[in-house]
């Protein structure tokens, strides 16, 4: 159904005929015969438009223009103006007025106007609808970015992990966004209104530990490095979590949990208590597809808080970042758009315009890099990860300039 219109004229006539002709092309109509009528329709969910004269007894358009802009000044407000007037007119449309028509005008020229001014209020109440959604909906829609099966699995094993009254692991790459998972799970479990704290577990002693629980209490703690928690604090952590009284407690970690046993940095009846119940993020490298949708996001992002404009990001900018491997994940993406958008693009972005070879050359390193990484620095393993005879996969090593030893 079309969103009304309030016309507002003292002349019966006028706005009889206002009306009327407005009527005619299926609108609906609320007329009202000065400011003190149209008043109570004005308001910030009114999804019509306001047409008004300017010329009235008491209150006039002015008066009826600074209401409406101080209740809503997305609320458009058409002025009608007397052959007289048009200099009024032009100081009111200096004021906030969305338009104005000078009287008589042709009935093709008000719904000209009329229409436009439909379709702004319309966009300004589906804007506010989506904003006040994303800032008091779905949690896991509003942080967690991306296109791809692999992100929309993240976003369905967040809220479904967040219903659950236990704790949870989260693990992903470094530079993945952990922490930022679990935001999401506490704000989508079951008191997002409680505290959200975050700290990392690296030199917790169990005096630190204790006062975080108990500040956190109604609510959530996040402990990121969990396999870096001192072994006093893990224990005082093993009693905590037979108790039952504490916050919801989510940890998170980018490094194997199960080598950190063997090693015994951390304690096996903790691990096998947190693997119970885990959300992995997957890294770049398994959804190259969210990395446009990401960077697009991220420079958006950088050019509203540095309070300029966003600069175009053409197919080469993309096609560039699509060839690297992201080893630092959403992090370094991100970074990398900040710099983008100041106009100081990083080593990630200067491949923009190279051809087929030079990308294919950039991915085949990527590879090699994250062999490398994966392997801590051991060129006989990653080139049988990567299925390379030894020579050739030497021979690669000196084509790039890579050093096995830089990632030992």
């Amino acid at each position: 159904m079309t969103a009304p219109v309030l016309v507002v004229d003292d002349d019966p006539i006028v706005r009889e005929a206002l009306s009327q002709t407005l009527e005619l092309e299926e609108f609906p109509v609320i007329s009202a015969g000065s400011f003190v009528e149209a008043k109570d329709h004005i308001t910030a969910t009114f999804a019509g438009v306001i047409l008004s004269d300017m010329r009235m007894p008491g209150r006039d358009g002015f008066h009826l223009l600074q209401f409406t802009r101080d209740t809503d000044a997305e609320l458009p407000v058409i002025l009608l103006t007397g052959e007289g007037d048009i200099p009024m007119a032009v100081r009111a449309m200096t004021q906030g007025a969305f338009g104005f028509l000078e009287k008589p005008c042709a009935p093709a020229e008000l719904i000209a106007v009329i229409e436009r001014a439909q379709k702004a209020r319309a966009m300004a109440l589906e804007n506010r609808r989506l904003k006040a959604q994303l800032e008091t909906g779905d949690a896991a829609a509003r942080i967690i970015y991306g296109t791809s099966p692999q992100a929309e699995a993240l976003r369905h094993r967040a809220r479904s992990v967040a219903r659950i009254n236990a704790e949870v692991l989260i693990s992903g790459p470094p530079g993945a966004g952990i922490s930022k998972v679990a935001e999401v799970i506490h704000l989508c479990g079951a008191h997002p209104e409680g505290p959200f704290a975050k700290h990392t577990a690296a030199g917790m002693d169990p005096t630190t530990f204790a006062t975080l629980i108990e500040d956190t209490k109604g609510g959530s703690l996040f402990l990121d490095e969990v396999q870096s928690m001192p072994m006093q604090t893990q224990f005082a952590l093993l009693t905590l979590l037979e108790t039952g009284d504490h916050p919801r407690l989510i940890f998170g970690s980018a490094a194997p949990l199960g080598d950190a046993v063997q090693s015994g940095a951390l304690h096996a009846d903790l691990y096998y208590r947190l693997e119970a119940l885990q959300v992995r993020i997957p890294g770049l490298s398994e959804r190259p597809e969210d990395i446009p949708v990401l960077f697009r996001h991220y420079v958006a992002q950088a050019a509203e808080q540095a309070g300029i404009a966003a600069p175009n990001i053409t197919p080469e900018v993309i096609s560039s970042l699509m060839a690297q491997d992201w080893p630092g994940n959403a992090r370094a993406l991100m970074s990398a758009a900040m710099r983008f958008t100041l106009g100081l693009p990083g080593e990630e972005i200067q491949t923009a315009g190279l051809g087929l070879a030079d990308q294919m050359a950039q991915v085949e390193r990527s590879l090699l890099v994250e062999a490398l990484r994966k392997h801590q620095g051991r060129a006989a393993a990653a080139a049988e990860a990567l299925k390379l005879p030894r020579k050739t996969m030497y021979d690669k090593l000196a084509k790039y300039g890579l050093k096995p030893e830089s990632f030992r």
